[in-house]
């Protein structure tokens, strides 16, 4: 009997094969991954350069504890706005293959290591290690810290794709992605604000975070490093255990949710008895609007906020513009009562794309009313 195939470098060479089959699939695609991935390297880069440039600065710690825990939310969201960035990120590909969990859990966590977004992590977090790190202890914590947070950070977002992966692959997943650029949005504006706030402030505004992210994985294994700079080695042994035991718990997690990828069928594909024929009422909707062409005309155009992914995503846009407009400027000090308007006037304008809104789909319906 041949013993077990080790699935490692197997999938290690799949993730480097899908890698290069993409990108000579046309030269725009390699055209943008090759800019991506200098754009990349090169703000990496120049983030490590920042953090070296922190080393023994008095908030050094508060500064890279808030770097690790961004760094490990990025991690999880983006496979729920990019879940087809990576298309390992998808087991259900994998179900006709005699595949086990921990053996696959152990291959696809090493796969997920090839790549940008792994090298910009891998480059935070040394950085952030030598900014708090003094002495040869630290240095060599900061090396298992680093291995520790990398691993928490991937295997966290492969248990968010694999407890979402058949959502995210439906027709709502595909909602989902398109209000992703909402959220950086959204996300850059916060950014920008605590920017300012931090500037006009100081780094002390950090510090009572920082005591909190510092036993929060992966940013404890930083914060570990912290520690044995101070002497605390106890304080660090706990540090490190939490990140190890995150990493355990997320691992679990991922194998319990592709043994239930690989072993149950997918509840989309299966049709539902269909109920008996019953008569269409008339929705709540409908007895709000005019009777006639007009209403319909109305109700249908209602529906589609919520049902098309492309009005979904300008109503949410405006809204959510409409919000964070007001709030930001209050916040700075300039806000006006003028702005209360400023989500109204949004959808206004929205509104003189409607012909735009449904492209092919307006000039059916005239040629249907032209010619009846």
């Amino acid at each position: 009997m041949t013993g077990e195939v080790n699935l490692t470098p197997v999938f290690v060479r799949l993730k480097l094969s899908l890698l290069r089959n993409g990108l000579r699939q046309s030269g725009g695609r390699r055209a943008a991954y090759i800019v991506s991935a200098v754009v990349v390297v090169s703000f990496g880069a120049l983030q490590l350069l920042g953090l070296i440039a922190l080393h023994g600065n008095t908030h050094a710690l508060p500064v890279v504890a808030l770097l690790v825990a961004v760094l490990a939310l990025g991690w999880a969201v983006m496979p729920l706005f990019f879940p087809s960035g990576d298309e390992t990120l998808d087991p259900t590909r994998l179900v006709m293959l005699p595949l086990r969990p921990r053996p696959l859990v152990r291959a696809l966590l090493a796969a997920s290591l090839v790549g940008i977004g792994p090298l910009f992590t891998l480059l935070m977090l040394a950085g952030s290690v030598i900014a708090v790190a003094h002495g040869g202890a630290a240095y060599a914590v900061g090396v298992l810290a680093v291995v520790l947070g990398l691993l928490v950070c991937v295997a966290l977002a492969r248990a968010v794709a694999a407890a979402n992966i058949r959502l995210l692959t439906s027709r709502k997943g595909r909602d989902l992605a398109v209000l992703s650029g909402l959220v950086i949005a959204v996300g850059a504006q916060l950014v920008n604000f605590g920017a300012q706030h931090l500037g006009s402030a100081g780094l002390s505004q950090l510090d009572p975070v920082a005591e909190v992210l510092k036993w929060v994985p992966p940013a404890s294994a930083i914060g570990a490093v912290d520690s044995v700079s101070n002497g605390s080695y106890g304080v660090a042994a706990l540090q490190l255990a939490l990140s190890v035991a995150a990493l355990i718990l997320l691992l679990a997690v991922w194998s319990r949710h592709l043994t239930r990828l690989m072993t149950s069928p997918d509840g989309s594909t299966l049709q539902a008895a269909e109920p008996a024929a019953r008569e269409r009422t008339t929705g709540s909707l409908a007895r709000l609007l005019p009777s006639g062409r007009t209403g319909t005309v109305m109700e249908r155009s209602l529906r589609y906020i919520w049902r098309d992914p492309k009005t979904k995503a300008a109503w949410v846009t405006s809204l959510a513009i409409g919000l964070i407009v007001p709030v930001i400027n209050a916040l700075q000090g300039t806000g006006s009562i003028y702005f209360a308007c400023f989500a109204a006037g949004m959808l206004g304008i929205q509104m003189y794309n409607q012909f735009g809104q449904d492209t092919s789909a307006f000039w059916m319906v005239a040629t249907t009313i032209s010619s009846a």
